[in-house]
């Protein structure tokens, strides 16, 4: 009896430490896969619950501002309307050669290089994608704090901004004689040439010895001005702070260097890769990507432009919307909406939100007219055909716009014929207009969604 309890205890023993065994093994070669099935579990269809790994994510969340034209989107006011929504407002490109006029107290403002949020108190920064001439970074601000606005006090320079010299001036004001691009001859192309030769001056390259290499007194006392100023590693900075920011680009899509109608162009990216190089931040981080155009179209200088109206309508827009350079002072080039080219550039930058200004401008004409497409001669068997897309090699002088017509509106008595045009430009983007401007005060916007 004995023999046959040890047995039976014996066997029992055996198989519970068999399944201890089995079930040890099992859970140690397989707690990784069990683990991730639990958290898919219980974190699947949760919305926007999200498990975040990574220890370097600070919550920062980033807006993108860009200019889908020629430029003189009126880009200044929209940001001016939003800076209060944000911790930062950053300059990541270009440089004096922009112009962005913001009307504040009653008085008109064109700032070129400070970013358009400094109205507002606002922290702001000038990215290492901008470029800085000292000397016209200097009167813009002695021009602001002379009316009482604190820019001091809320401007950070990245010490990776290149400097723009008398020489690059120089430069460029010579070689726009042979070239004809149009350019502001700011010294813009030449400071961008150095740059990408690994020959340009940073801010944090300034330095006594480098200031007495310049006999241009103005140029030295503007040096010595810069340095007073808040010089700081914005990349750290903008990576390390659970902040919201606001970047602003200046000039337009259509003048940028790698996808603009080159070689009628700006020397800068002005599309949305050059947020992140500019400014040293991730794409992920990216939220909004604002897309600012006007009612109609402008260019300052030349290159094609296919709908430019030369005669009498072309000179009624241009005093009707003060179409005059707010950089150089040049009356601008003026033309009906090209929608081609609108839906190029939304589709290179991302745009989720379209931002329409200088609608107020159009009041009083009867008929509006926007491009649909373009025409052509084939120069082979001397047929026509036509498109309806942007094609950069095809945008020449030799296209012809085909145009649908609208009727004139005036916003204060007749919003109808207005939203009828806004609403055919959103079915053919497929983006949503949220915000039109309807006159040249600060507030004289609406928002639509």
């Amino acid at each position: 009896m004995i023999f046959l309890l040890y047995i039976f205890f014996d066997i029992k023993f055996f198989d519970y430490f068999h399944d201890f065994v089995f079930l040890y093994i099992f859970v140690n070669l397989n707690i990784k896969f069990i683990l991730n099935f639990l958290l898919k579990f219980l974190y699947q269809n949760k919305g926007d619950s999200k498990i975040h790994f990574n220890k370097n994510n600070k919550g920062i969340m980033i807006d993108v501002l860009l200019g889908l034209q020629f430029g003189d989107e009126g880009k200044g006011k929209i940001i001016d309307y939003l800076s209060n929504n944000y911790d930062v407002i950053a300059r990541f490109n270009g440089g004096n050669n922009a112009g962005h006029t913001i009307f504040y107290n009653n008085k008109k403002y064109a700032l070129h290089i400070i970013p358009s949020g400094i109205f507002y108190g606002k922290m702001c920064i000038i990215g290492n994608g901008a470029i800085i001439d000292p000397v016209s970074l200097k009167k813009e601000i002695q021009l602001l704090e002379n009316d009482g606005i604190d820019v001091k006090s809320n401007l950070y320079i990245s010490k990776f901004a290149h400097i723009i010299t008398p020489y690059h001036i120089a430069e460029d004001i010579e070689k726009e004689k042979i070239l004809k691009i149009g350019t502001t001859k700011k010294g813009i192309g030449p400071c961008y040439t150095d740059k990408v030769s690994r020959k340009g001056i940073r801010v944090c390259d300034i330095n006594s010895d480098f200031i007495k290499n310049y006999a241009d007194i103005d140029f030295q006392e503007s040096l010595k001005f810069l340095l007073t100023l808040k010089i700081a590693n914005i990349i750290s900075y903008l990576n390390d702070k659970n902040i919201e920011i606001l970047a602003e680009g200046a000039q337009g899509t259509l003048l940028d260097i790698e996808f603009g109608t080159y070689p009628y162009v700006t020397s800068s990216s002005t599309t949305i890769g050059s947020v992140m190089t500019g400014l040293g931040v991730s794409n992920k981080n990216i939220n909004k990507v604002y897309g600012v155009f006007k009612a109609y179209m402008t260019r300052v200088g030349n290159g094609p432009f296919v709908t430019e109206l030369k005669g009498k309508i072309g000179d009624k827009i241009r005093q009707a919307g003060n179409e005059f350079g707010s950089t150089t002072g040049r009356p601008r080039r003026c033309g009906w909406l090209d929608l081609p080219t609108l839906r190029y550039a939304c589709m290179i930058n991302g745009v989720t939100n379209l931002v329409m200004t200088k609608s107020d401008v159009l009041n009083d004409f009867d008929e509006i007219k926007v491009c649909i497409g373009y025409s052509f001669i084939d120069s082979v068997d001397n047929e026509e055909y036509s498109i309806y897309d942007y094609d950069n090699t095809l945008y020449n002088n030799n296209a012809k716009p085909i145009y649908k017509k609208f009727k004139g509106w005036n916003t204060i008595n007749n919003k109808e014929s207005l939203e009828e045009f806004i609403q055919y430009i959103e079915n053919e983007i497929g983006i949503p207009i949220t915000l039109v401007s309807i006159g040249k005060n600060r507030d004289d916007i609406y928002e639509r969604y």
